[in-house]
C-alpha cells in the first residue's frame, strides 16, 4: 500500500467490508468505486459524529492505495499546521480529507484546499472530502471550492438504529474472530456512547483481554475489563 507519509496511520480494521451500510448502501458502493478507481471525480460525504465518516475515509484510502499512491488527511489532527503541508496531496492518485468544517472559512486553508482540488482535477485523479455538514452549509469563504464542491456526488450519511448498531457490532467482532452475543453488544450499546468509533475501540480492548484470558465475550467478562481502570 503506497500512502503520503503524513505520520497518520490507517486504521488497519478500517476496510468497506467492516462499515454496516445500513441506509447507506449508494455511499458505500460508490466508494468501493472510488478506491479501485473506477470513478473519478470528487465525492463528498457528510454527517454527525459518529456515523463513520473516518472509518470510510480510511477504508476507500486504504483500497486506493493497494492500485497507487492515496493519502488520508485528517484536519483534525493536521490542521494546527501550515496549509502548505497539503500542498503535494495534488500529486496523489486518491486523496482523502476528512473534518473539512475544521478549516472552512480559514482562507490560506480554502486557498491551499482549491490549489489540491484543481491539480487532482487536471490529472483526473480522485478526491473524497468529509464533513458535518454539506459543503453549502459548511461557511467556506472561497467561492470556486464552495461551488465545486456543492457540485460534486455528495451522500449525507444516516446514522444507525439500535438494531443495526447490533448487527454492526456483531459484524466487526465476527471479523476479528470474536462471538458477540446480543445479550453483550446491547450491553455495550447501553451502558457507553453509541458512535462507532468508541464502539470498536471497546472492540479492540475487549479482543485483546480475551485473548490474554482465553475468555468468551460474557456481560460479567467485559464488566470486568471495562470497569477495571476505573478501580485503580
Amino acid at each position: 500500500m503506497e500512502q503520503l507519509p503524513l505520520g497518520v496511520r490507517l486504521k488497519e480494521r478500517a476496510t468497506l467490508a467492516s462499515y454496516l451500510p445500513s441506509g447507506n448502501e449508494q455511499a458505500v458502493a460508490r466508494l468501493a468505486r472510488v478506491g479501485r478507481g473506477d470513478e473519478r471525480g470528487t465525492t463528498w460525504l457528510a454527517g454527525p459524529v459518529g456515523v463513520g465518516k473516518s472509518h470510510l475515509l480510511q477504508a476507500t484510502c486504504s483500497l486506493a492505495g493497494s492500485h497507487g499512491r492515496s493519502g488520508y488527511f485528517p484536519l483534525g489532527v493536521i490542521a494546527g499546521v501550515l496549509p502548505e503541508f497539503i500542498a503535494g496531496a495534488g500529486a496523489l492518485d486518491c486523496v482523502c480529507i476528512d473534518d473539512l468544517q475544521l478549516v472552512a472559512g480559514d482562507a490560506a486553508w480554502e486557498h491551499a484546499l482549491f490549489a489540491v482540488y484543481r491539480e487532482l482535477e487536471t490529472r483526473n485523479a480522485r478526491l473524497l472530502v468529509a464533513a458535518e455538514q454539506p459543503p453549502g452549509q459548511l461557511g467556506l469563504v472561497l467561492a470556486d471550492l464552495r461551488s465545486r464542491l456543492a457540485a460534486a456526488q455528495g451522500f449525507v450519511l444516516q446514522p444507525l438504529n439500535e438494531t443495526d448498531q447490533l448487527s454492526a457490532l456483531r459484524l466487526r467482532a465476527h471479523l476479528r474472530g470474536l462471538e458477540l452475543p446480543d445479550e453483550t453488544g446491547l450491553y455495550l450499546l447501553r451502558r457507553f456512547p453509541r458512535d462507532m468509533a468508541t464502539l470498536a475501540e471497546l472492540l479492540d480492548t475487549l479482543d485483546e483481554a480475551s485473548l490474554v484470558a482465553q475468555r468468551r465475550l460474557t456481560v460479567p467478562f467485559i464488566r470486568a475489563v471495562l470497569e477495571a481502570p476505573r478501580r485503580v
